[in-house]
């Protein structure tokens, strides 16, 4: 989306661009596929659009191809159900659970010790925000299950949008009653209601002049200083300017060549994989649920949505699909097998699949590169690399080219941002 929209907003100043596209379709990990009648997205990709210019262009772009709708989500623990966030949530959980994280939460209020470094851990960040009951059930089993890490080992530099922080009357209303009021980024969301996600990359991409998108065609290899790149099914194409927006180690991997303090840089960088599992159903679903978290280790997956919530036009009528996602360290080899019959044994469990259920689809997607670790080598290393790719001139933005935390209005303001760079502002 990064790449799309870097060479639309040229387009729009009267530069040319060339976008090379490893895939057969444009979208990235935003792309979607079709199976038996069924969208599948590569996991749940919402639209959540907070600035004017990103809510003007997606609008432009998807035309009536656009539903709003109020987030459904939840959270999964001792065989119940509490809304997210679960920081001001914890009503219709066991009492005793909501007696240990507000009495947790309370004694952090009035009692909070010493005062925070200056880059805290995320544990230490999330310990002193929200008391050791809210980390103890939720805060620290759920992002140790997703990162993959210690907590002691992440900073705190990526919760500041993403980490709802309610307010002690909120945490307070929310462990007494059934509080229903939105907190965090994504409390309202965007999806295409036909098409998935792919709807929103394609109506990008067919703004582009016809031969600025080039499918199945892979970067290889990068010389920066000759300005030359070999490119599966184009051979070499030489560039006065590269923007970067695959994986940062995989394109520092293929280009160069790089300093020694560089490459020790790029060794620096960590991230997570994400395996998806997606599934279609012979029923609809029943709960009207977009989706929910896992926090407990007993299920391997971390959180569950459901595509056929987003918009009925993503599965045939009386069906239903999913996505249930599997977090495992980056570049980690993986048991398909064993994992699927541990993923679908929770899913029995936790009753998203129920007695007598169909299995109309049943399709894994790895998602190699899923998060970018936001560990204390992370900020430093990036320091290295982002000045070496400024002397060369070379832009690397996006969720992956940035290495960094983003969604895709971030994405597309990225690529906006950057071809004001390149065309001199």
């Amino acid at each position: 989306m990064a790449g799309l929209s870097t060479a639309y907003h040229l387009q729009r100043r009267g530069r040319r661009a060339l976008v090379v596209e490893s895939e057969d379709r444009v979208g990235g990990t935003a792309a979607s596929s079709s199976r038996r009648g069924f969208v599948f997205d590569k996991t749940g990709h919402l639209l959540h659009l907070h600035t004017p210019y990103g809510r003007s262009l997606v609008l432009s772009l998807l035309r009536g191809n656009l539903r709003v709708l109020e987030r459904d989500a939840w959270i999964h623990l001792r065989g119940r159900a509490a809304r997210y966030p679960f920081q001001a949530n914890t009503y219709g959980l066991p009492e005793a659970v909501r007696a240990d994280c507000l009495a947790g939460f309370l004694e952090q209020v009035y009692r909070p010790g010493r005062p925070l470094g200056a880059r805290p851990s995320f544990a230490a960040w999330s310990l002193r925000r929200f008391g050791s009951g809210i980390c103890r059930h939720f805060m620290s089993p759920y992002n140790r299950k997703l990162w993959g890490l210690p907590l002691t080992r992440l900073t705190a530099d990526w919760q500041g949008r993403f980490v709802p922080a309610p307010e002690p009357r909120e945490v307070l209303a929310g462990a007494l009653l059934d509080q229903t009021k939105g907190f965090g980024y994504n409390a309202v969301f965007r999806y295409p209601r036909r098409g998935g996600s792919q709807a929103l990359a394609d109506a990008l991409a067919a703004r582009l002049e016809p031969g600025t998108v080039r499918l199945g065609a892979r970067a290889t290899r990068v010389d920066l200083e000759e300005g030359r790149a070999q490119v599966s099914g184009l051979g070499e194409v030489r560039f006065e300017r590269l923007v970067n927006t695959m994986p940062l180690p995989e394109f520092l991997d293929i280009s160069g060549p790089w300093p020694a303090a560089l490459r020790a840089a790029r060794r620096r960088l960590r991230h997570a994989g994400v395996w998806c599992l997606n599934l279609a159903l012979d029923r609809p679903e029943r709960t009207g649920r977009h989706w929910t978290y896992f926090p407990e280790p007993r299920y391997p997956f971390y959180r569950v949505g459901a595509y056929s919530n987003f918009s009925a036009a993503v599965a045939p009528a009386g069906t239903s699909s999913y996505y249930v996602e599997v977090s495992r360290p980056g570049g980690a080899r993986v048991d398909l097998k064993a994992l699927e019959r541990r993923v679908l044994d929770g899913l029995r469990d936790c009753g998203v699949l129920e007695r007598g259920d169909r299995i109309l689809v049943k399709e894994w997607l790895p998602i190699p590169c899923g998060y970018v670790l936001y560990d204390f080598q992370r900020e430093p290393a990036l320091k290295v690399i982002f000045r070496e790719l400024g002397r060369r001139r070379v832009e690397s933005i996006g969720r992956y080219g940035a290495w960094k935390y983003s969604f895709m209005e971030e994405a597309l303001l990225d690529g906006k941002a950057c071809a004001e760079r390149l065309a001199g502002g």
